[in-house]
């Protein structure tokens, strides 16, 4: 399912535990790291892809979680010319994606990360909070962090934590 201009419905998902926390995937086979995240389908709402993308992914299902919040948009990304499929119909150029902050109501051990056929993630771990805009993948850095602070007052009603910004480019160079 691709809009008519060349984005993809989708869902992230940042979970986090009681410490505010945030759950971090690795990819199967890769060295990328990610939030959870997947497609709507056709008959689904955003909520119902969420808990989908959640049980496929992360194992977890409705009752072991509490919905937060959710970005109040879509937010986008562009897929670099290299990842885009040019030999596939509708064209797809990107995502767009509607954000779910979510906070697990369970202990560690029921997630699952191969609760489905294909998984996605390999192995996880807790990570602070602005940690996943330094390490996500640079086309969805924007993304993350348009989510990120769009929810966190949600979490830290408080204020939220002060980032530590980094140039990454000069840090792959050293």
């Amino acid at each position: 399912m691709i809009d008519t201009d060349g984005y993809r419905p989708n869902v992230g998902i940042i979970l986090c535990n009681d410490n505010r926390q945030l759950f971090w995937g690795r990819r199967v086979g890769q060295d990328a790291w990610q939030f959870p995240q997947g497609g709507i389908k056709s008959d689904e709402t955003p909520e119902e892809a969420m808990f989908r993308e959640l049980r496929e992914e992360v194992g977890l299902g409705v009752e072991q979680v509490k919905i937060m919040g959710t970005t109040r948009d879509w937010l986008r990304y562009r897929l670099p010319e290299r990842y885009i499929r040019r030999n596939r119909e509708p064209l797809c150029i990107g995502q767009k994606q509607i954000w779910f902050l979510l906070r697990a109501k369970c202990g560690e051990e029921a997630f699952c990360l191969d609760n489905c056929e294909t998984p996605e993630f390999e192995e996880w771990r807790w990570v602070n909070y602005w940690q996943p805009v330094r390490e996500v993948i640079y086309f969805k850095r924007n993304v993350y962090t348009k989510a990120l602070e769009e929810l966190a007052p949600l979490l830290y009603p408080e204020g939220t934590p002060n980032r530590i910004h980094t140039n990454y480019l000069r840090q792959q160079r050293r």
